[in-house]
């Protein structure tokens, strides 16, 4: 029998992370000398205390209401009002089996047509696509650091009018590293309770922005127009424990309903150890924010050792601001490259897996042109037990000193400028 599929998701690629990671995964187990930089997993262990209470919650086997378990989703909210401002009411907080299926749950359910910055995460598209929605790309400029200006966002609005529309703002960016600056989200939130705009701000790495200021999201300027997706999967390096959570304002209530009875028709609900495990990160962050802000620390101390040799080896890229990823581009090589019959970014990761051994992404996969020659790197390519007991607290690292920390990176930079020569 040759069964007939449904033509939206019979054209579906799989995930280009997922992909790269188990292609350079399966290279490595044939023997293959593979510098991984193409998929983005906190290489940490998980707080001890969110593993204490996952042993000591395995035998919870009962199912929990779908929105999640209520103790975890008011420790969401109240965890996000103190750190960051937001007012979000614990009725209104669902609990999902990682922000990626709650989000594709809100593009689901919402009509209008879905906009993202360039560059943005690879999933929102073909989760739009699933949809049949209407997917709008709104590019951006390397001399912002890739952050979508307010202006950019509303002269998409002034070439066409929406009913609804719905803007997916990935702060802190992958695949670039960026983050918003209290000003431009201040502009933003302007442009979007002008154009009436529902704004899903993906904050999965708002625990992973560096520097002394303060992570802002957009929900702290257009908190009525704001819902607000995380999870535990990289501040918390519990990506296999798949577990996010979506946090709605009043003012859109109305989506809580029928998104109740969506996720009842799907997921159901979230594993009930996980989520008890879960509940530590949250309801006692004290105990955790140590073990946080030192992986952090070392995401930082990685970006700037990869940014610095990139720079040095030619190539354009923003400095990151926060999660782990770069965004670098050959752009100033790009005829030098044409002539070896590299004229995309997919023969151009391509040839640097084969030829030099190292796995990155193409800037295609983050809805860039086929001829922009750019790559995301994702800066998480080490043993994150062994630096977290080797990286010196307080003290000022030198490249070399990076270098030999992130030796899998060094050795990434150093094969890709000597593909180059």
């Amino acid at each position: 029998m040759q069964p007939i599929i449904n033509s939206q998701i019979s054209s579906l690629k799989e995930s280009a992370t997922l992909s790269i990671n188990q292609h350079a995964l399966k290279l490595r187990n044939e023997g293959r000398d593979i510098c991984h930089l193409g998929f983005g997993e906190s290489p940490f262990p998980v707080p001890d205390p969110m593993q204490v209470a996952l042993r000591e919650n395995s035998h919870r086997k009962q199912y929990i209401t779908g929105k999640g378990l209520p103790e975890l989703r008011k420790a969401v909210a109240d965890f996000f009002h103190n750190k960051f401002g937001y007012n979000y009411a614990a009725e209104n907080v669902f609990i999902g089996p990682g922000s990626k299926e709650l989000i594709f749950q809100h593009v689901y359910l919402l009509e209008g047509p879905l906009m993202v910055p360039t560059p943005s995460w690879v999933s929102y598209g073909p989760q739009a696509n699933i949809r049949s929605k209407l997917f709008i790309t709104i590019p951006t400029d390397i001399k912002n650091g890739y952050r979508l200006q307010a202006e950019e966002l509303d002269e998409t609005f002034s070439r066409q009018k929406f009913l609804q529309s719905i803007l997916i703002l990935n702060n802190p960016n992958n695949p670039s590293g960026s983050v918003h600056s209290s000003d431009e989200l201040q502009d933003l939130a302007e442009v979007c309770r002008k154009h009436g705009v529902i704004v899903i701000s993906d904050e999965i790495y708002a625990l992973t922005k560096f520097g002394s200021q303060s992570f802002e999201g957009i929900a702290k300027y257009y908190p009525e127009g704001t819902i607000t997706t995380s999870g535990i999967s990289k501040a918390f390096s519990a990506g296999g424990w798949r577990l996010g959570f979506a946090m709605i304002p009043n003012e859109l209530s109305e989506i809580v309903p029928p998104l109740s009875a969506f996720v009842s028709e799907t997921f159901s609900c979230v594993s009930a150890p996980v989520q008890y495990g879960s509940l530590p990160a949250f309801e006692n962050y004290e105990n955790v924010r140590k073990h946080v802000e030192l992986c952090r620390d070392i995401h930082e101390a990685a970006g700037e050792f990869l940014h610095q040799r990139f720079i040095e080896i030619g190539l354009n890229c923003p400095k990151p601001q926060g999660a782990f990823y770069l965004l670098p581009d050959f752009e100033n090589i790009k005829e030098k490259l044409k002539s070896q019959g590299v004229q995309t970014s997919v023969e151009l990761t391509k040839r640097l897996l084969d030829e030099a051994g190292v796995a990155l992404l193409p800037a295609s996969d983050f809805y860039f042109p086929d001829d922009f020659l750019g790559v995301r790197v994702a800066s998480v390519d080490y043993n994150g037990a062994q630096v977290l007991r080797e990286f010196p607290v307080n003290k000022q690292l030198t490249q070399e000193g990076k270098a030999k920390l992130f030796p899998k990176l060094a050795e990434a930079c150093d094969r890709i400028e000597t593909w180059l020569k």
